[in-house]
């Protein structure tokens, strides 16, 4: 699984993180998503009596402790020449800046499943549309409560343990609400924004069309227009009436009617078209034009 991760993450926004750690058993293979802006990792450990543990990431991280049973657990963080020892009060979140040394210290058995976002700054600023706050970035949060974001995080962690899950803007989404919350940024006065030229909405649309049997990112579509996403996602609706993914959805849903004009079996349909398997096809179908595949393509044989 490991390996896997590894290979998936090349060339992409990856942790950078330096750990060591003693008295610390995995229990599951790791699980993990990556998104945009990104990538989220689930945990299940056993930990002994006297276990600790030292990590440090070149990347601010929020650690979401999901599950735990058994004994508490120490965590002190050591910003500059300062040390800070976080209360042994039982809490659920802790944000880790960028560079920031961790230690966690077991003072009896205990088991736990956690969930780490790791964030690529550049990228979640890009799609907010904003420069952050340098403070709110370098400030630790040690063992805090919010349960907005607590349950915008067990969304997520669920994301990483299903295998198929929702499509990937749903996580993307997910990982915006959760970073805004924990940035705490207010809404921006509203500016008046403009649809896509002619000329971007064009590359756009053609580059749905062709790709639409995949996932695509928000990213890639913003880049065509020359735009940034948050930008590009305004411009795209007021062109269109739709949301990027919405279209997306529509391409994809018509190339799955001309596969069902043939005599393609739905199973190989729904792999083609990149749905998690055939009931799956069979929701979005029906959502979409309120009956299913199979009864779509019965009314186009009977006509």
């Amino acid at each position: 699984m490991l390996c896997r991760y590894a290979r998936e993450m090349a060339g992409m926004f990856k942790p950078r993180m330096t750990s060591s750690r003693e008295g610390i058993t995995v229990l599951e293979d790791l699980r993990w998503r990556r998104w945009n802006g990104a990538v989220a990792d689930v945990w299940h450990a056993a930990c002994e009596a006297g276990a600790h543990g030292y990590y440090v990431a070149k990347d601010p991280r929020l650690f979401v402790v999901l599950e735990r049973s058994g004994g508490g657990s120490d965590l002190k963080l050591s910003p500059g020449a300062n040390e800070v020892v976080a209360s042994r009060a039982e809490h659920h979140l802790t944000f880790v800046p960028a560079g920031m040394p961790l230690w966690s210290r077991i003072d009896a058995p205990m088991t736990i499943r956690h969930l780490d976002i790791h964030f690529d700054v550049d990228t979640l600023s890009s799609r907010i549309g904003e420069e952050l706050d340098a403070d709110r970035l370098s400030t630790p949060r040690l063992r805090f409560t919010d349960a907005r974001m607590m349950s915008l995080a067990r969304l997520i962690a669920a994301e990483c343990m299903d295998g198929d899950g929702h499509h990937d803007l749903y996580g993307d989404g997910l990982i915006v609400a959760l970073f805004i919350d924990l940035m705490q940024l207010a809404r921006v006065p509203e500016r008046k924004r403009g649809a896509l030229a002619p000329w971007q909405l064009r590359r756009v649309t053609d580059f749905i069309e062709a790709n639409c049997l995949r996932n695509i990112r928000l990213q890639e579509l913003a880049e065509l227009a020359e735009l940034s996403q948050s930008y590009f996602s305004h411009a795209f609706k007021a062109a269109t009436g739709l949301a990027p993914y919405q279209w997306h959805t529509q391409a994809r849903l018509k190339r799955v009617q001309q596969m069902l004009a043939g005599d393609m079996p739905l199973t190989d349909i729904a792999a083609a078209a990149g749905f998690a398997d055939q009931a799956h096809l069979t929701r979005v179908f029906r959502r979409a034009f309120g009956q299913t595949p199979g009864a779509w393509r019965r009314g186009l044989r009977a006509n």
